[in-house]
């Protein structure tokens, strides 16, 4: 008999009591089987997780862990959207179900994903699926914008003010002027109208101890982003980011609505005019243009505060009236924030770089010295990082403890035992520690991402080291930085401001690109194993 499984999903208490729930799901699908032959083995069962992303899915999560050791033989569904409301994501589940020769049914929607024609009809179903999700979301979006159009606050944090709900009506929210944070924006406008650059003016706010929305320090562009908002001359500004969720700060809207507020402006309109005219004055200066080239920005970490250290010139006139520019690396977060967040540190580019390299190459190709580092590594895999791996395993065994307790709240609310209330108070509790083994197993995966537990051969290393010390002599400025941000960590300085340690991380990716194999000419890019950090 053909060894069947069932996936069900809903995403929120309003959904169960729609008709949805786990156990109409369930018994519906059930049924199903048994008309067809089939053997219900297992049941996975995801309450109260959106089917947008299968990130805090566990229990599909697992699904496909299982579907990798083949505990069955189909996967059945009570709608294709239980599985995955995103047409992309469900033809990638479904390809995964199908790389192991697992069959996909769906008990709403006749097809057979072994079939073309049910591959084609599960394509047009997904499609129609996504077709309705995206027009909710477009629906949702058209109100925003009316909302905004009419002048009103669609929500959010924006220093200055905080967002109240407006009793009755729509329950939607309105802007309302907090003093102690709007002075600190009155005193922004103020200095860069008065001729202060940015820098220095980022400079000046976090020495005398302002702090942004979050409780961080300022960054330049945090500033600039204030100096521009028309919010704070009682406008609303909308949609001048689009797909922020795909696009990122790409998503550029040339044609954001701005228009008239309900809320009380901050600073003057006269104010707003002046530095608006200085910003697009000094925004018109031709940028400074310089030779020479940074292979270790972002890699070398500053000695006191930690944050990568950026690329930096100094510009010293000889006596004849010629000039020569000196090559440095500098605080990142010093050259963003200023000194309140920490000094220069610079160090001589010509200088740290011919290091680096020097030791590198003299590490590399030193057999007695690449044997000590090895058995180090593997010594260190071996005593540290097992403890690790055990712990992430109590964790995902804890995870999945809480998952099933969800579960059985979830029953207890279908059953009428408990009401909406009581089912919100005990979601949140388990939610909450969920929350604190997230946060820890993220912390746990950090650690790992550079090491697991299995030992790498020393020859395998060698090797590696011989290919990519040929690969730093003979590439070009451009290539010599892929492969150093491909394979280098960071590079630690110590007090003194010289290199304490270089950590050479070194994956699949890596070690495909340093040996020249292709994309498919090995196993080891999908490996686990090969995964392993060096300390020089």
């Amino acid at each position: 008999m053909i060894r069947a499984v069932i996936y069900a999903r809903v995403s929120t208490a309003e959904q169960a009591e729609e008709g949805y729930s786990i156990d109409a799901q369930i018994d519906t699908v059930t049924r199903k089987c048994e008309q067809e032959g089939r053997q219900v083995i297992f049941k996975y069962i995801d309450r109260g997780v959106s089917g947008k992303s299968i990130k805090k899915r566990l229990f599909l999560q697992q699904l496909l862990k299982d579907a990798k050791e083949k505990n069955f033989d189909e996967v059945w569904v009570w709608k294709t959207n239980r599985l995955a409301r995103n047409h992309l994501d469900l033809l990638k589940i479904v390809d995964e179900l199908n790389k192991y020769n697992i069959g996909f049914k769906s008990c709403s929607e006749a097809f057979d994903t072994s079939t073309p024609t049910g591959k084609l009809l599960m394509n047009v179903l997904a499609s129609i699926g996504e077709f309705e999700r995206e027009t909710i979301v477009e629906n949702v979006k058209m109100g925003m914008k009316q909302r905004a159009k009419q002048g009103k606050w669609n929500g959010g944090q924006v220093l200055g003010y905080k967002s109240i709900t407006i009793e009755g009506g729509d329950n939607k929210t309105r802007l309302e002027v907090v003093e102690n944070e709007a002075f600190i924006v009155r005193e922004i406008f103020q200095l860069y109208s008065e001729g202060r650059g940015l820098k220095s003016l980022t400079n000046h706010i976090n020495k005398l101890g302002y702090k942004s929305k979050k409780g961080n320090m300022f960054s330049i562009n945090a500033i600039k982003e204030i100096l521009m908002n028309p919010i704070y001359i009682g406008k609303i500004r909308y949609n001048r980011r689009e797909n922020w969720s795909e696009k990122r700060r790409q998503g550029i809207n040339k044609n954001p609505i701005v228009v008239d507020g309900e809320h009380e402006a901050i600073i003057s309109i006269e104010l707003w005019e002046k530095v608006q005219k200085l910003y697009s004055q000094r925004s018109n200066k031709p940028n400074r243009i310089y030779s020479g080239s940074y292979p270790l920005t972002g890699l070398l970490k500053c000695p006191v505060c930690g944050s990568s250290m950026v690329a930096g010139r100094v510009k010293k006139k000889h006596k004849d009236g010629s000039f020569i520019i000196h090559r440095y690396y500098h605080c990142g977060a010093w050259r963003n924030k200023g000194t309140a967040a920490c000094r220069s540190n610079g160090l001589k580019a010509n200088v740290v770089e011919e290091f680096v390299f020097n030791k590198i190459r003299d590490s590399l190709l030193n057999e007695e010295i690449l044997r000590d580092i090895v058995k180090s590594m593997n010594d260190k895999r071996k005593n540290v990082i097992k403890p690790l791996e055990d712990q992430l395993k109590v964790i995902d065994k804890q995870n999945n403890d809480l998952e099933n307790k969800k579960n059985k709240i979830f029953e207890l609310f279908e059953e009428g035992v408990i009401d909406k209330v009581n089912l919100s108070s005990r979601l949140n509790l388990i939610s909450k520690e969920l929350d604190v083994n997230t946060k820890n197993k993220e912390m746990l995966q950090g650690k790992l991402k550079l090491n697991n537990s299995d030992p790498i051969e020393f020859k395998l290393v060698q090797k590696l080291m011989k290919n990519l010390n040929e690969i730093i002599n003979k590439a070009n400025h451009d290539r010599k930085k892929t492969i150093l941000n491909l394979v280098v960590e960071r590079i630690n300085i110590n007090a003194d401001r010289q290199v304490d340690s270089i950590i050479l991380h070194f994956n699949g990716k890596s070690r495909n690109y340093i040996l020249g194999e292709k994309e498919g000419e090995s196993s080891i890019e999908d490996s686990p194993s090969f995964n392993f950090s060096l300390t020089l």
